[in-house]
């Protein structure tokens, strides 16, 4: 099952298992802690947990999750931040890990998590998510499970300052202006002033950026790269010849690209955050028509460079759009050959509230 992220109080989120950011004494402290005492039953959640008694930093206990739309909640105790080098990152992880593998034990099918240690407590929040990201990722690749990391506003969501530039600087370099979106009228476009580029414009704009110039490859000479086949219509060939002989379908490119890249299917739909039964649709059915950020996601598990996952989006009907910052992001990845789903979502999710995959 895939990962999710959303903007949301923890306690009005539906799944098996809520994580809860605990005190190590049998208390109800505050924050998320506080939330999920009073929308649980306060009186019954403090008797079960003064039966568990202490927990250590790292550590894990269950109870029942009561009024919580849940079947269970796991409690945590998370590191106080001091500078670090305490084994902060160590026990964070722990947290994290030990959730998930009891969820799995308690043959739960989802589970949802805090940022944690991100309140009182202090842990910077960026190095916060970059650890909870690279728990689900490793997990995810072994285990079926849906995880929903919950963020209560924008100031729990940061990404480190490095990243952040980049992206910044990236879209300010290739964003065409808010306004230029589809719903606007090309009209009202227009008088407002906006530079419109054709896609083969901002293309030949943007692969004369040093940046591109120095992470993007693409070997012509490769035998096994097939792309789209140009449009070779004829006034000599008859319309039904000319239909006779049209390129490859999504599903058959896709499936063809799945074999060349030697990846069981399980893997690709794991890369690429879509479900099972997602994915066994997609494959059985020839005729299917996939969302964009479907085929997107699929480019990205597959590793396909920018030529090429153009081309796949082409055979579903699909373009990538330089007035969307969804897709400029997804192709700033392609480019830098950044294939790490969870990372790119968490990038995604930070700028457009969107994820790829799910």
């Amino acid at each position: 099952m895939p990962f999710k992220i959303v903007r949301n109080d923890i306690t009005k989120v539906k799944a098996d298992v809520i994580v809860n950011t605990a005190n190590p004494k049998p208390i109800c402290g505050s924050g998320t802690d506080l939330a999920i005492y009073e929308a649980a039953g306060m009186e019954q959640l403090l008797a079960d947990r003064a039966q568990i008694g202490k927990i250590a930093r790292g550590e894990i206990a269950v109870t029942g999750a009561y009024n919580l739309n849940a079947k269970y909640i796991i409690h945590t105790v998370g590191p106080v931040w001091e500078d670090g080098d305490h084994y902060e990152f160590d026990i964070l992880e722990s947290c994290y890990r030990k959730s998930l593998q009891k969820a799995v034990e308690l043959k739960c099918e989802s589970i949802v998590f805090p940022l944690i240690s991100t309140g009182v407590y202090g842990f910077p929040k960026d190095k916060a998510l970059q650890i909870a990201v690279s728990v689900f990722s490793e997990f995810l690749l072994k285990n079926d499970i849906q995880i929903i990391l919950v963020v209560f506003d924008k100031k729990s969501f940061q990404l480190s300052g490095q990243i952040v530039g980049e992206i910044d600087s990236y879209i300010d370099a290739n964003y065409v202006r808010d306004s230029h979106k589809r719903e606007y009228p090309v009209r009202s476009r227009r008088s407002a002033g906006v530079r419109e580029l054709s896609e083969e414009a901002f293309y030949e704009e943007m692969l004369q950026k040093k940046q591109i110039e120095d992470n993007y490859t693409y070997d012509t000479d490769d035998e096994s790269i097939e792309l789209a086949e140009p449009c070779m219509l004829s006034s000599d060939m008859s319309l039904e010849d000319q239909l006779a002989n049209m390129g490859a379908s999504f599903h058959d490119k896709l499936f063809e690209l799945i074999d060349a890249s030697r990846l069981d299917n399980k893997d690709v739909w794991k890369r690429a955050n879509l479900d099972r039964k997602h994915f066994s649709k997609i494959q059985c059915d020839m005729n299917y028509h996939p969302k964009k950020k479907t085929v997107m996601a699929l480019c990205i598990a597959l590793e396909l460079d920018l030529e090429q996952s153009k081309d796949l989006l082409a055979r579903a009907d699909w373009a990538f759009s330089p007035s969307s910052k969804v897709d400029l992001i997804v192709q700033k990845a392609i480019i830098d050959k950044q294939y790490d789903i969870m990372q790119l979502n968490v990038t995604l999710f930070k700028y457009t509230n969107e994820i790829l995959g799910v």
